[in-house]
């Protein structure tokens, strides 16, 4: 008998994600040089980090020999200044999935369960399966969340519902008002986590106030990052707001030092850098119209998209998708999502999207 086999059967079923593929590793695969690497594989935004937010680390650099601030006192200060909420409503974590993993450890365990859509991000049933809990899939509704489904699939047991606004990886869009009447359907004994990761990338006519709505729905925790727009990926930092009392339960399990102090302070200087989002969403913008475009002029089908990426359906997926590794560049396959005949394709900068367009027409010749 080996030590793993007396790990829980919960724990060793479960299959992890693959990340995207790294430059590094297609380079030694393929013999590739990483200058001619293109990689739209992990949804990042081709800018990169701000200016004020690279300034920030390397002021921070001076003092790496101290602890990081484990309670994040000037960057929930920040937070507290640009949402209108207070400290004891917010949980800084190491990127949004380390905010999931704690929602989980606070709120399942073995005999509860957690409700979550097909075709949304990976981590609700990893998250979900790591504390022996029950994940229910609800079944998508044109591979995004179909709600009313979600709300009828709560039983007593439930205790976590997963909702993605806008959806990864398929970035289909859920409109605030839908939203607010799923929060009015929801008992009280569910907590409904908003993971608002690509938030910063919807148009101003989708914008809804979900912060707004804590008042009215203590059972609401909202989820964000500064892995995207902000262009921090490598950091690792993100943040929930919640009740207060929702927020206590996740800190208590929360490990003291979970954000580096380079991170806290290049999140801060990021929050306040509004140009640099509004930069960053309109190359977005442009790019998603050019890789769109190009999409239709190849007659291929894709999923109208509010991220800052598009999945595209491309047939022999694996073969595609293999094509654009020989070829340099790097886009993510999504069968693990359900969707083997899919792939989806980040937004980058504009030659890095012509480099893409200009590989899929010979993967697919």
């Amino acid at each position: 008998m080996s030590i793993a086999s007396l790990a829980p059967d919960y724990i060793r079923s479960i299959m992890p994600d693959e990340p995207g593929k790294p430059i590094s590793e297609l380079a030694r695969e393929m013999g590739i040089e990483e200058a001619n690497i293109v990689k739209l594989a992990s949804n990042e935004n081709p800018l990169g980090m701000s200016a004020q937010a690279r300034d920030a680390v390397h002021a921070a650099v001076a003092d790496l020999g101290r602890y990081p601030d484990g309670g994040a006192f000037a960057l929930k200060a920040a937070l507290c200044r640009r949402f209108g909420v207070k400290p004891e409503q917010l949980v800084v974590g190491n990127g949004s999935n380390d905010i999931l993993e704690l929602v989980t450890l606070a709120f399942l365990a073995p005999g509860l369960s957690a409700v979550y859509s097909r075709h949304a991000f990976a981590v609700y049933p990893l998250a979900t399966n790591a504390r022996g809990a029950r994940g229910i899939e609800v079944a998508a509704r044109n591979f995004g969340h179909d709600l009313d489904a979600m709300a009828a699939a709560i039983t007593p047991q439930t205790r976590v519902v997963f909702i993605a606004n806008p959806n990864n990886p398929t970035g289909t869009f859920i409109s605030g008002a839908a939203l607010e009447a799923f929060l009015g359907q929801i008992p009280s004994h569910v907590l409904v986590v908003l993971d608002e990761a690509y938030t910063e990338y919807l148009a101003p006519e989708q914008r809804y106030d979900s912060i707004g709505w804590l008042e009215r729905f203590p059972n609401l925790l909202v989820s964000r990052t500064f892995s995207k727009a902000y262009g921090l990926a490598g950091l690792r930092v993100g943040y929930a707001v919640a009740h207060p009392d929702v927020a206590d339960l996740m800190n208590r399990v929360r490990q003291p030092f979970n954000v580096s102090s380079i991170a806290l302070a290049a999140a801060e200087a990021a929050l306040g850098d509004e140009e640099f989002i509004a930069r960053s969403a309109e190359l977005n913008h442009r790019g998603m119209a050019q890789l769109t475009e190009a999409f239709a002029a190849m007659g291929l089908e894709w999923i109208p998209s509010a991220g800052n990426f598009v999945t595209f359906k491309a047939g022999d997926a694996i073969g595609v998708n293999q094509s654009l590794l020989r070829q340099g560049v790097i886009v993510r396959p999504i069968a693990a999502y359900g969707m083997p005949h899919w792939l989806r394709v980040s937004i980058g900068l504009p030659e890095e999207n012509a480099r893409f367009i200009e590989a899929l027409r010979q993967a697919l010749a």
